[in-house]
């Protein structure tokens, strides 16, 4: 999977508080306090695009490009946690030092995301 470098994280954050369809203007606006040109949001945004991680289609006026996060932080997130666990040579053994760092609340919501015990023939 690929990850996200620092300019696209704050922009994928725009994207993903938004939850609607924005334009590289309303993006730049957003970023204000980064005083980035246009031209480099755009750029990004259409490597985002590239990437899979947006999806974007023309506005009304067929000139100016929307863009909308492909998948959830959420997704994006676990997928990261997927990729960082495939990286490891101990896959349970990863997996069970992750369970023991959880709060009991978190763990209490994997027990409850996890597929119910299917009896064994």
């Amino acid at each position: 999977m690929n990850s996200l470098g620092e300019l696209e994280r704050s922009i994928m954050d725009v994207l993903w508080r938004s939850g609607t369809w924005m334009t590289v203007r309303e993006v730049v606006n957003e970023l204000s306090d980064r005083k980035l040109a246009y031209s480099t949001v755009m750029t990004v945004m259409n490597r985002l695009a590239a990437k899979g991680f947006v999806r974007r289609e023309r506005d009304d006026d067929g000139r100016t490009w929307r863009y909308l996060p492909a998948a959830g932080r959420e997704a994006y997130i676990a997928e990261l946690m997927l990729s960082a666990l495939s990286e490891t040579g101990d896959r349970i053994a990863a997996l069970s030092h992750f369970a023991r760092s959880v709060t009991a609340e978190e763990a209490e919501a994997l027990r409850e995301a996890l597929p119910p015990d299917r009896e064994q023939p």
